[in-house]
């Protein structure tokens, strides 16, 4: 018998964005939420994403996520409280904001930190504003790479906070006209921290993209366009030349040497924060940038079901998808194919869209649970 998949079984939120109280009963597979727009469908993807590291799917700050109607009524906090049935049997997880500091992270009954929860429900998402992923800025396609990266390797939250915070303090420093460029301990320290984060986030982000590429492969070419990927960065590719103690070294020599250069320019030009992915439609060999708005979107898709893929490969467990407006782009054939796919996978996908009719393929192949969002606010399972 092959072993559950995490998944959500109840899904309550408590002042959460447009729900000052909702409780969804779940079951393993895909779970479509339709509804008009502007009635919360999105918010409940927010919500499950909240019990993953990172800002969530909106990357919004914690206070924006606070439950307030046009009457007035607000709430001082909201909670997120998330019933997990998988392989080790039940596990309730749980991440408030009370109003000030950061999330607050139970999982059965004890403090833990965010990133345990990866642990307990790996998670992976696709929503509309991704649909630029090709034609936007690098920063885009490095948080892309960064989610995937982290459900196989949880440290890299770790790794990416202390680089950045450590960067920040860099940069602040190199703006500060009294501070002495060299000799300074302190960007010493500073640039050691840097060398020692990047290198791991370097890493990190090279073994997500060869497990991706592997991914890519197990995806059916006739239902999503292959994609071929690189990752283009300094670290990476003096990562696949030499150990990773000489491009700490070589990175740590060449940020001390570029102290005036990025003084002037106001930022430090080279580390990972300045690494992009390249994506390329393999049959046409064309960059995904220059692709049409239907084949973007399929290239997106392929690529986070090859993540899933991945992940699943890697790790054990089939990672819950939250899928925003999938079926946008998406013809008849595709939309058959995904569903095809994600019954294949095994997990739970939370998926939404405006009519219930563009999700026929889904029960078709396996038990859907389908929920209507009202306009008063109550999600009725059908």
């Amino acid at each position: 018998m092959a072993p559950i998949a995490p998944h959500i079984r109840r899904l309550r939120l408590t002042g959460f964005r447009s729900h000052q109280g909702l409780d969804l009963a779940c079951a393993n597979g895909a779970v479509v939420i339709t509804g008009a727009n502007g009635l919360g469908k999105t918010n409940v993807l927010e919500a499950i994403s909240m019990l993953a590291p990172g800002r969530g799917l909106r990357s919004a700050n914690l206070e924006d996520l606070r439950f307030r109607d046009p009457q007035g009524i607000s709430c001082d906090g909201w909670t997120v409280l998330a019933d997990i049935e998988g392989p080790m049997g039940f596990t309730r997880a749980g991440v408030a904001y009370e109003g000030e500091g950061g999330r607050r992270v139970r999982v059965d009954g004890e403090t833990r930190r965010v990133d345990d929860l990866a642990q307990a429900l790996p998670q992976l998402w696709l929503t509309p504003s991704m649909d630029r992923l090709f034609v936007d800025g690098a920063s885009g396609r490095r948080k892309f790479l960064d989610r995937f990266a982290q459900t196989l390797d949880g440290a890299l939250a770790r790794h990416l906070s202390a680089y950045e915070k450590a960067m920040r303090e860099r940069n602040r420093l190199l703006q500060t006209p009294t501070t002495s460029l060299s000799p300074n301990p302190w960007l010493d320290a500073l640039e050691d921290t840097m060398a020692l984060e990047g290198v791991a986030i370097a890493a990190s982000r090279l073994a997500a993209l060869d497990a991706l590429a592997v991914g890519l492969v197990s995806i059916p070419e006739a239902a999503f366009p292959r994609a071929e990927i690189a990752l283009e960065g300094t670290l990476e590719a003096a990562l696949r030349q030499s150990s990773a103690v000489d491009v700490e070294d070589g990175f740590r020599d060449r940020m001390r040497a570029a102290r005036a250069l990025d003084a002037s320019a106001g930022r430090s030009l080279e580390g990972p924060h300045r690494s992009d992915l390249q994506v390329v439609y393999a049959a046409k060999n064309m960059p995904a940038k220059e692709c049409s708005t239907g084949e973007q979107k399929a290239l997106l898709v392929g690529l986070i079901l090859a993540q899933a893929q991945s992940v699943a490969a890697r790790i054990g467990d089939v990672p819950v998808l939250l899928l925003d407006e999938v079926a946008a782009h998406l013809d008849s054939h595709r939309r058959a194919a995904l569903a095809e796919i994600l019954t294949h996978l095994g997990g739970q996908s939370w998926i939404t869209g405006t009519e219930m009719e563009a999700f026929s393929g889904f029960a078709k192949n396996a038990p859907v649970t389908a929920i209507q969002m009202t306009p008063s606010g109550e999600a009725v399972t059908l």
